[in-house]
């Protein structure tokens, strides 16, 4: 139980776009969600027997899933720290940086911004402040080398580069 309040207590890293997408979500859950499950249970439980009703226990389901999730978003938008442009640094990578860098061995420059974990997308080159790459750039500055363990051994990247 301590470790799972230790959990909730955690600060959630967002930038103003990822805030905006968890209160989008957490109202859908609220207001359009709820009520087709609602009306779900309601067309359940209209079939009679709720012991062997495959639709009523489906419903149950969906609800318990929908209502974790919005208190998982509550609990996140309590605990959040959001982190806007005028926050960032651009001397040092950090949350919220875009850095750009250079794999040394294959010679191939990549961009990635430094997220949260809530807001990691690889296809967008969002990467996690807590992701090996992400948490080995942290706190580097333009010129450092830095090598991070991936599962096929050493990569060294070379930051070229620190904005906003």
């Amino acid at each position: 139980m301590l470790k799972s309040r230790k959990q909730e207590d955690k600060k959630i890293v967002l930038t103003y776009e990822g805030l905006e997408k968890v209160e989008n979500e957490l109202n859908y859950l609220k207001t359009i969600k709820r009520k087709e499950i609602a009306e779900k249970i309601k067309t359940a439980t209209s079939f009679g027997d709720l012991s062997e009703n495959s639709e009523y226990d489906e419903a149950k389901n969906e609800q318990a899933e929908v209502e974790t999730k919005i208190l998982k978003f509550e609990n996140m938008l309590k605990n959040a720290k959001v982190i806007g442009e005028e926050d960032i640094e651009t001397d040092r990578v950090n949350l919220g940086t875009k850095v750009k860098i250079l794999d040394i061995v294959l010679n191939k420059e990549y961009e990635y911004t430094i997220v949260g974990t809530t807001e990691t997308n690889p296809l967008k080159f969002k990467i996690s402040n807590e992701s090996p790459i992400g948490s080995a750039l942290i706190g580097k500055k333009v010129g450092e080398i830095v090598e991070v363990q991936i599962p096929n051994g050493v990569v060294k990247f070379k930051i070229l580069q620190i904005g906003k």
